[in-house]
């Protein structure tokens, strides 16, 4: 090779460095409208500069953080300071030790042994490991995984060039990424919260953030961004039963869940942070189950949940999601292998296809299923849909699920205009003479969600707590049931059946209630006019005394007859 061919190649290469340095921000995973809202240009910003963008808005209070709107109404707990440890978590002032990093390892040893038998097992602790992977590997791609960490820590000044990480302890998601310094207890320690783990993790933090801006509904149905993990604490604080609940160990039942905003491992479980745990449909589901989001439940019972768990253990976890079927030997799709995945693609941005979130019952929802909007994104379902089913298969269950849905959805708002109404006039059990008001800032109105946590009196009225359950979770069920493909969750054991049980029990219910208005109207108007059955002069009065006349007339006649009878069968 010649002078002029080497000065051509080391110009090439010089291009493609810089080309990638200013591109290194431009993650291929995230979409456009988080570059967009944040104001940034994706083929020029930095790690760097992209970090520091997305940790702005992340802190920011305005945009989410810490306690919300409704603070002045409640207190944290002590154990608070681990759901939300960048408003609550304070270095522990017992533990006086000053330790370094090999120094933290030793001494939790024996301290929380778990901890360190957890962390030994995990990559962090074995990067080189990942950088003698062979390409046959599943799990080659965690090499390429380390380089962008690395590339990230140096955009950011926390590794310098031609440094690599040795590992990831303690002190480097405790304290600071690649911290040099020993690390002092008392002032020195964090809980790591999202953006820690976005330090390194860039690009999974960075989709995670981007819910918030692909989250948009057309027409207010929720509030941008939501529902996401990425304002799921928000979501909780920002809720007026949780705020005015006076049993705070109650409501941060509610938190243990809402806090994958603040932190990651809900879903990576310290300190082995498995990625291949995370990937099985288990990690999902101590959150996503239960009374009004069962998709566990449902997810479970279907054909594709019973595949997992015949088949499961033979699967390979360890390859990527992309792979999963190729390389994995997956045959059958996870929770994370359908919410993960967009338009072929995987990210942490799980809500680019969600359409009904969960509730029918919200306003606007149903209406909306139709529109463009809701349209494109059924289509990428069908995308997905597709890895495994034809698209006139995916199509048509798709329209089941919808049309199912609605059907629910209509047999329940016949119910609730029946409750309304009996609210509107005042009819509910109680609602005139023992209806407390909720405590503040929960206001008082009809059916609303904070009966489902709070009760006094007749508040709520129990024909009330029915319709409200209806709609939360019998309603919710029957639309999961139908999105996870389990007909036992839609039709019978839950969804339809118990919708039809209560709507049966509400009917009846105003019957019995409208019957008694009228019974107390007859009463009362009997006694307004102060009328006796003596008192001929009123009409109702001369009806009633003459029904009470003649009912009397027949009884005596029957029991002539009987005694007639008598005689004669005796004679």
């Amino acid at each position: 090779m010649n002078a002029k061919s080497w000065l051509k190649k080391g110009a090439l290469m010089l291009g493609l460095v810089i080309a990638g340095g200013l591109q290194a921000g431009n993650i291929p995973s995230v979409p456009n409208e988080l570059y967009e809202a944040l104001k940034l240009d994706r083929e020029k910003v930095s790690p760097k500069e992209l970090y520091e963008a997305v940790v702005k808005r992340y802190k920011d209070p305005e945009q989410g953080a810490g306690r919300g709107t409704l603070a002045q109404y409640w207190e944290p707990i002590p154990y608070g300071i681990y759901l939300d440890p960048a408003t609550f978590y304070k270095s522990p002032t017992t533990n006086k030790e000053i330790a370094s990093r090999k120094e933290c390892v030793e001494c939790h040893t024996d301290e929380s042994p778990v901890w360190v038998q957890a962390w030994k097992r995990s990559t962090h602790a074995n990067l080189d490991k990942v950088r003698n992977l062979k390409p046959s590997d599943p799990t080659f791609y965690k090499k390429a995984k380390l380089e962008e960490v690395e590339k990230n820590l140096r955009s950011m000044g926390k590794l310098a060039e031609g440094e690599n990480l040795k590992e990831v302890g303690c002190i480097d998601c405790h304290v600071e990424p690649n911290a040099k310094k020993k690390a002092d207890h008392t002032k020195d320690i964090i809980m790591p919260t999202a953006d820690v783990c976005g330090t390194c993790h860039l690009a999974e933090f960075v989709e995670r953030e981007s819910e918030r801006d692909t989250m948009i509904w057309p027409h207010d149905q929720w509030p941008d961004g939501r529902p996401s993990h990425a304002l799921d604490y928000k979501a909780n604080v920002e809720t007026t039963v949780w705020a005015a609940m006076p049993q705070r160990e109650v409501a941060e039942g509610c938190s243990m869940c809402h806090t994958n905003q603040n932190k990651c491992d809900s879903c990576h479980t310290r300190h082995e942070f498995s990625a291949a745990e995370s990937r099985k449909p288990e990690a999902c589901a101590t959150c996503h189950s239960g009374v009004d989001h069962n998709n566990w439940e449902a997810y479970s019972m279907s054909k594709h949940g019973k595949m997992v768990s015949m088949l499961g253990d033979k699967w390979n976890w360890e390859a990527p999601l992309k792979d999963a079927y190729a390389v994995g030997g997956q045959n059958a799709p996870t929770c994370a292998g359908c919410h993960m995945e967009y338009e072929g693609e995987y990210s942490h941005n799980m809500v680019r296809k969600i359409r009904w979130a969960n509730y029918p019952f919200v306003p606007g929802i149903a209406e909306n299923i139709r529109s463009e909007w809701s349209e494109a994104r059924l289509d990428s379902w069908v995308v997905t849909c597709t890895q495994c089913h034809s698209e006139r298969f995916a199509r048509s269950y798709l329209e089941l699920m919808d049309k199912g849905t609605l059907e629910g959805l209509a047999k329940y708002q016949e119910a609730n205009a029946i409750v309304h109404q009996l609210y509107k006039e005042g009819l509910l059990t109680g609602q005139k003479t023992n209806r407390p008001a909720p405590p503040a800032p929960e206001k008082e109105g009809y059916a609303y969600f904070a009966q489902l946590f709070w009760s006094k009196g007749n508040s709520p009225a129990a024909i009330e707590l029915k319709v409200l359950e209806m709609h939360e979770n019998d309603l919710a069920k029957m639309h999961v049931g139908l999105a996870h493909v389990n007909p036992g969750g839609w039709t019978y054991t839950e969804g339809w059946g118990p919708i039809n049980r209560a709507y049966v029990e509400i009917q009846d219910e105003n019957t019995r209630i409208r019957e008694m208005v009228a019974l107390q109207e007859r009463v009362k108007n009997l006694e307004n006019k102060k009328t006796s059955l003596l008192d001929l002069d009123g009409t109702a009065e001369k009806i009633s005394l003459g029904g009470l006349g003649g009912g009397m007339l027949l009884a005596g006649t029957l029991a002539l007859a009987g005694w007639r009878r008598r005689k004669q069968s005796e004679a």
